[in-house]
Formats: structure tokens, sequence, C-alpha cells
């Protein structure tokens, strides 16, 4: 029996070999930072999006976020770039949110796949250059598991198509799963070994949709659907591959099995984006411990959403609570009233023209070695604490935190309403209280309780 690092040594010496490129991204798959082609690229990015079924929490937005940043800060960086990211709207789980709304599973689909795209748009990064659907990709994803089935990498049982795990000999490299080890994923007797897994489901009587294939009416498995995706947008090979942590294994396992069994490169870099935790738990649907994205929009605004993805390194976990989202709100205000207090901008001179420059490529090294956004951070409050404008607008509209500066005149009339709310409390008319905000944020602003009475913010 080979060990996990020789086993997997062919697959791990696939990435780009020596570049003398600074920018470098973290690989889970070889456990070390990678450095990019040299500019211009192409860097072509592939993440997977969610499941759409209901309105996504605001773990959900994480590797989003993630990816409209570092696509802004590549093209900063003089890269030609594509980021494609999916949207999953055929899935077991759609099945079952639909059957028990009583609708049909593509009608809750299309429906949740917009309050996806509604909601994402609230951050105000942009969208992704392509935004594919498996429903859209139904072709492409038959014709690779046709290929897998000349192959020999994938065979027939009961109306239903399975990858054969014990054929790949590379199985388990990316979340170093030892393939002796690995737990049946979709339990039938049918299949020839526990371990395969599903690449075409036959039709089922509790399913609604369903599109022809050689293997009679189905649909396909969840993991063929981003082999396929991938592909279609980005050719057989591309440069980074992400998603959250948990996909690691075994969604970004069984893809790269997939597209690897049937002669494709996929993926050189593997990103792979920390969770959010709640009280120390993973936040997820599952558990019941979520914030939705729009909720969390609502009532912090988008910039101090943002700013609190800042303040972690991308790939490590980080705890989603109010204490958290308070410090998130009162940086941001710090940049704002600098911002403000700073003037408007200005022509700069030839010498801070050279100072500029020095403390652009100071943020530079810091986005250059891994993405680091909590560096970057810190760097802005430094160029806050020394009053350097001009970077500071140019660095903080990379996160999507331009514009800060604008002023939100609070309207006179919900500035008396959030006193007599703060006279309220005070008397412990709670329920006047309640009523009171309830009319305040049905204007379009959120009020939040402070030392010295309130704060009104406008909702972004």
């Amino acid at each position: 029996m080979h060990s996990i690092a020789t086993r997997c040594s062919a697959v791990l010496s696939r990435g780009f070999g020596p570049s003398i490129a600074l920018v470098k991204i973290y690989d889970t798959s070889t456990r070390s930072l990678v450095a990019l082609p040299e500019r211009p690229g192409p860097v072509r990015m592939y993440f997977c999006g969610p499941t759409v079924y209901q309105r996504i929490h605001v773990g959900n937005a994480r590797p989003f976020v993630l990816s409209m940043w570092l696509r802004r800060w590549l093209i900063e960086c003089g890269y030609d770039v594509t980021l494609v990211e999916n949207i999953t709207d055929v899935n077991d789980k759609i099945y079952d949110a639909a059957r028990a709304e009583g609708i049909a599973s593509t009608d809750l689909a299309a429906q949740a796949a917009a309050w996806y795209v509604e909601d994402t748009a609230l951050l105000g990064l942009g969208r992704p250059d392509v935004e594919p659907l498996v429903t859209e990709t139904m072709p492409e994803i038959v014709g690779l598991i046709e290929d897998l089935v000349a192959r020999e990498l994938a065979y027939e049982a009961d109306g239903d198509v399975y990858f054969r795990v014990r054929d790949f000999e590379d199985y388990g490299c990316l979340s170093r799963q030892r393939p002796d080890d690995v737990q049946e994923q979709e339990p039938n007797a049918a299949k020839e070994d526990p371990r395969d897994f599903a690449l075409w489901k036959g039709q089922k009587p509790s399913e609604d949709a369903h599109w022809p294939s050689p293997w009679g009416d189905g649909r396909p498995g969840w993991h063929i659907e981003c082999s396929a995706m991938a592909e279609k947008f980005l050719g057989t090979d591309f440069e980074i591959h992400g998603g959250g942590l948990d996909l690691v294994f075994p969604h970004h396992e069984n893809e790269l099995a997939q597209s690897r069994g049937a002669g494709r490169e996929f993926a050189k870099i593997w990103m792979h984006n920390g969770m959010l935790q709640l009280t120390g738990e993973k936040m997820s649907k599952s558990l019941g411990n979520i914030a939705t994205l729009r909720e969390v929009v609502e009532e912090w605004g988008r910039e101090t959403l943002l700013l609190y993805f800042m303040t972690g390194l991308w790939r490590n976990p980080i705890d989603f609570s109010i204490d958290a989202m308070d410090a998130a709100a009162s940086q941001v205000e710090s940049f704002r009233n600098a911002l403000r207090s700073g003037g408007a901008p200005s022509e700069a001179s030839p010498a801070a023209d050279s100072a500029n420059d020095a403390g652009w490529q100071e943020l530079v090294a810091a986005l250059e070695d891994d993405f680091n956004t909590a560096a970057a951070l810190a760097i802005f409050h430094g160029w806050r604490a020394t009053g350097q404008h001009a970077l500071l607008r140019r660095g903080l509209a990379l996160f999507g935190l331009d514009g800060l500066e604008v002023e939100d005149a609070v309207p006179p009339d919900l500035a008396a309403l959030a006193r007599a709310r703060v006279a309220a409390r005070a008397a412990k008319d709670f329920d006047e209280a309640d009523r009171l905000r309830e009319q305040i944020e049905q204007a379009g602003w959120g009020v939040r309780d402070t030392v010295s009475g309130f704060e009104l913010v406008r909702r972004r």
C-alpha cells in the first residue's frame, strides 16, 4: 500500500511550475502557496455557487465576496480574468423543499435563483462574468458522463450511472482521504462498490423535473454538474477552483476525479474559504443558526458586512456575532469620518504621487501574499490615521467600500421618532419602543442604541 503522499505525487504536481509571478494563493491540494501565471495570464476562475431553494444565509456570501474581490484585484494587477460562478438549480434539496411547499421544483428553483441574484446584488460588487445554471447545461453533462462510460470509469446500474472510485488511482488526493476509508456516499445495493458516487440518477416518482439521457429519463448527480459547467465556460483546464471548505469532500474530490478521469486537466489551484461560525458552530441552514444575507445587509448596511469579511484571512473560519458586526460598523464609521473630514479628492503633487506609489506597494505586498485582506485592512487604518485620503479611497474602492464619505442626512421626523423611542425605553414601555423602531425601519433606516442615545443609519 502506497502512502497518500506517494500515491498523490502525480496529481499534486500539475500546477504551474516555476514562475516569476508574485501573486500567490494557498492551494488546498498541495497545502502550499502557489504562484499564478505571469501577467496577463489568463486567470480563469470557477467558484461553486449555492444550491437555490430558499434565501441564502450570510455564510453563503463569503465565497461570492471572495471571488468578486479577487477578480477586482487581479484585474487591477493587469491580469485577464474570467470568473464563472454557477447556480445549482437541480438538486435533492430543491426537490425536497418543493414537495414540502407543494410547488413545482423548477418554479422554486427559479424563484430562489432570482432571490440569490437580488440579495448578492445588495453587496454592490457587480456580477461574475458568467453565472450558469445546471438546467442550461444538460447536453454537456450527458456528454461528460458518456466519456466516462467509454473509458470504463462509469457504469449503469438500474437506470443510474456511477463513477468507479477504485479505478481512479488519485482518488482522495485533494482531501487526503484514503480510498479504503471512504464511506458510502449514496446507498444503493445495485452499485459495484459502496464508495461509487452517482453521475446520473434515474427518474423517481417523487421528482417532478427530469431530462432525457442514453440511460433513461432522470437528472444529473450533484458533482458532475460543476465539472461540466466549468469545462463549458473555461475549457478543460483552468487556473482556480473555489468554494467553501465544506465542499472539499466529497464534492470537489468527486469533481476532480470525474474531470481528470475523463482526460481533462481541470483546476490547478483549489481555494477553499473558511466557514462562518455562530457560537463556534458552522453557520448552515440545517443547523438552524442562520441569518439571511438580506437580513444582515438591511440591519447593518452592505459596507459593514463587507468590512467584516475583510477582518479574517479568507481560508480561515470567521465568527459571526453582534459584537463582530458592531466592531465592523465602528471601523466603517472611522473611515467615513476620516474621508468626510479630509475634504474632496484633489490633484496630487509629484511628492504626493511618490508617497502614494510607496504606500500602494505596501498594499500590493499584502494582497500578493495569499490575498491577505486583514493585513490590507490594517494598512487602510494606517492611511486613515496619517491622513492619506487618496490612497484610502483607492484601496477601499477595491473592496466595494467607495463612497463612504457620502453624507446621509437624517430626516428630522425620523430623528424625532428615534428620540421618542429612547424615552419609551427609559420608561420601560418596550411595546412602544418596538413600534417606533418598526416605523423607522419602514422608512428605510436602521436605529442602533449607543451610549449617547441612538444612531440612525440608512439601509443600503
